[in-house]
């Protein structure tokens, strides 16, 4: 009976869509449009790179090999092997949804099992460092100052989404990537786990590049094309009055906690799509500290335009949507407290607590260098994910006790 009714609710939405498509196809064609451009000018450039190149690096084994170097870390922390930490830097560097794109990957070469990627996912797949810091603390607010807050609050958010997942079905777990001959240093075990997995594969580097590029451009195309759907159907659901008949229950609802009908607004818009729902919550009504926080709130939930692109990455993989969902509405939560904790709760004065030469750093970068394009800013994050983990690494691998540690609760 569920799956009936299910069934039927999702082709009677289907069919009002289309209905709303035929009565509207002027808002229908500039909401393609403008999704169009965001895929082309925004999200093409930025994603085709990192897609190639995290490909091509697991086909050469770079992959296990940071794995080896990093399962003291990962598992205790996040409860998934060490290549979730290459998944990470990555996710981190260049955004939504590659996180979600290297994980079914793992999942499908068996280097990771669906609970450890449930896992991994809940909490790799994270906005771009361009979008918070140039997009929305710049283009939006118009504060570069106010970067380093909201980066800051939905890495730490995402990191603490992480260490709650890990209790997700956490006595399955794969063999530890590390496991094997400990009387070799951990760095021979690391090359001989990078040579294995180039063996492995076997195929010549052009093949791999050009077949890195191919699925990496199918990819794209189906991101694109749920980019394209969601912001007609964003636009159809605003004309046709459904964000509004939401919104007004659900401000009456909030209004004791002092969140404008604005905010609520921006909150709704959303739950769909995250660079509406952000542009929204930047020019609504009320204080900077609420508007804020659900501008934060938003960029961790990223809206079902994300998740409908999460869902058709790991389509046929076994890894399930509502864990991811959940590890959103976690991150949410998170997020909205961390910018409490991040801002002075004092609605008159509003001054971040974050430390002044945090901030005054990030918005002389943000500044100062808003000529770097997507490039220079993904790459130059990743290249400091991977310092950061390299160290994290040496540090594991010599301190010790170091792989004895484990979190028991």
């Amino acid at each position: 009976m569920g799956s009936r009714s299910g069934t039927l609710a999702t082709a009677a939405i289907a069919l009002a869509i289309t209905v709303s498509l035929v009565l509207y196809p002027d808002l229908a064609f500039q909401s393609a449009l403008r999704g169009l451009r965001i895929w082309w000018f925004v999200v093409f450039p930025a994603l085709l790179p990192f897609f190639i190149a995290g490909q091509v690096l697991m086909a050469l084994g770079v992959v296990r090999f940071l794995g080896v170097l990093l399962e003291r870390f990962m598992r205790p922390c996040f409860n998934v092997p060490g290549v979730g930490a290459f998944v990470l830097s990555m996710g981190l560097a260049s955004g939504y949804p590659i996180g979600a794109v290297l994980t079914a990957k793992l999942v499908r070469q068996k280097q990771l099992n669906v609970a450890e990627a449930e896992r991994l996912m809940s909490f790799c797949n994270t906005a771009d460092p361009l979008f918070m810091a140039g997009a929305v603390a710049v283009g939006m607010f118009g504060q570069p100052v106010l970067a380093g807050a909201i980066m800051a609050t939905h890495y730490l958010a995402a990191l603490g989404t992480g260490f709650v997942m890990r209790f997700h079905r956490r006595e399955e777990q794969s063999a530890d990537v590390a496991a094997g001959d400990n009387s070799r240093g951990f760095l021979s075990r690391a090359v001989s786990a990078l040579i294995e997995a180039r063996d492995e594969d076997g195929r010549a580097f052009g093949q791999i590049l050009a077949d890195s590029v191919m699925d990496s451009i199918r990819t794209l195309l189906l991101v694109g094309g749920l980019i394209i759907l969601f912001a007609v159907v964003l636009a159809v659901l605003g004309r046709v009055g459904f964000i509004s008949l939401v919104t007004f229950p659900l401000a009456f609802a909030l209004r004791p906690l002092g969140i404008s009908i604005g905010s609520v607004h921006a909150l709704v818009a959303g739950l769909f799509e995250i660079t509406i729902g952000t542009q929204q919550a930047a020019r609504a009504s009320g204080s900077l500290l609420g508007r804020l926080v659900i501008a934060n709130m938003i960029i961790a939930w990223s809206g079902l335009s994300v998740a409908a692109q999460v869902a058709a990455v790991v389509h046929g993989t076994g890894i399930r949507l509502k864990p991811y969902l959940f590890a959103r509405v976690i991150q949410a939560l998170l997020a909205g407290a961390l910018t409490f904790w991040f801002w002075n709760p004092a609605w008159g004065r509003e001054k971040a607590v974050v430390p002044a030469w945090a901030s005054r750093a990030v918005a002389t970068l943000v500044v100062h260098l808003r000529w770097w394009g997507v490039f220079e800013w993904s790459w130059a994050l990743l290249g400091l994910m991977l310092v950061l983990l390299g160290l994290v690494a040496f540090v594991s691998s010599v301190l010790p006790g170091m792989h004895a540690w484990r979190l028991r609760v």
